[in-house]
């Protein structure tokens, strides 16, 4: 099988790799700054060129290109942040199009972020609330979700008869340096992983094994189109969330930040406190639906697991 992953570099993306390469996949990975002997293709994330002809002849394409969201919330990297996701789609979108043999799957990265801040109920695929307009919360919070719904529109409205899948994923855990685990597990460490703004704010996360191995459930049902949450089926309130990596990393003390704590907290990261304090409550209704199964369906597990292959 001939896999293509746009912007590949990443955390998400080397996951990805390594398993696919591990059982003999051909993987081409397009990046802004490739490494030709590890074979990535140079592209620009905005206009055609040579790389397309990566995508011509390919089995899969899985897009994971866009500015990171771990950053300020300004309003110029939010506008990065929506037009990095937007063109770089717009354009797999065509070079898909234009191919003689397009891929038969297109897997788009989305986010958990689209549903709503909620405390109530979880948000399944079904009957999820798409944020943007709830009370009480920061108003830039609806820019987030703004981007996520044209981040996924974009992808629906590329002319190509491929099969489209949008992954609305959590924070996907690995213990690999510079990812979010690594990030919670330090400040844990630290004395700093207590509950933040009062800790009932829900944490949908996902286990590095279980996200790999629900693309690989992707590609083999190619009935499965449209938005698919990616979340282990178990989300739970942050306060809980922190003092299980406590346990687990051996940090017996976990300060609470109050709100205006998180914000200068967060301005001294060079981060948005919407991170730290939207409730993500998300569940995998599809993916339970048919029939995938978590190996880490639990945060306890999983974060003992992770904790254990940390540095």
């Amino acid at each position: 099988m001939k896999i293509v992953i746009a912007g590949g570099t990443g955390q998400v993306g080397a996951l990805l790799r390594r398993r696919a390469e591990a059982r003999g996949d051909e993987v081409v990975v397009l990046s802004r700054h490739p490494d030709v002997a590890a074979r990535e293709v140079g592209w620009d994330a905005r206009t055609l060129g040579p790389w397309a002809q990566a995508i011509d002849g390919s089995d899969v394409v899985i897009n994971l290109a866009g500015r990171s969201v771990n950053c300020r919330y300004t309003k110029e990297n939010l506008a990065e942040m929506m037009d990095s996701r937007v063109d770089s789609t717009r354009v797999v979108g065509q070079a898909i199009a234009q191919a003689k043999r397009p891929p038969s799957t297109w897997l788009q990265m989305s986010t958990a972020t689209i549903y709503a801040h909620r405390f109530d109920a979880a948000n399944d695929e079904a009957t999820g609330i798409v944020g943007g307009d709830e009370p009480g919360v920061p108003g830039y919070w609806g820019y987030s979700v703004e981007i996520a719904k044209a981040w996924e529109r974009t992808q629906l409205e590329a002319e190509t008869s491929t099969r489209k899948v949008q992954l609305r994923t959590a924070m996907v855990m690995s213990p690999d340096r510079g990812g979010i685990f690594d990030v919670l597990a330090t400040m844990a460490r630290r004395g700093l992983g207590g509950p933040v703004g009062g800790g009932a704010q829900y944490i949908s996360w996902i286990h590095e094994a279980d996200f790999c191995a629900a693309i690989d459930f992707l590609i083999e049902h190619p009935s499965i189109e449209g938005a698919v949450n990616f979340t282990a089926p178990n989300p739970l309130p942050q306060a809980e969330f922190m003092r299980t990596l406590r346990a687990a990393v051996r940090a017996p003390i976990g300060l609470p930040a109050t709100r205006w704590m998180a914000e200068i907290g967060a301005f001294v990261l060079r981060t948005d406190t919407e991170l730290l304090l939207k409730s993500r409550r998300v569940v995998p209704g599809r993916l339970l639906e048919a029939g995938f199964g978590f190996t880490h369906p639990e945060w306890a597990g999983a974060c003992h697991e992770l904790a254990a292959r940390w540095h």
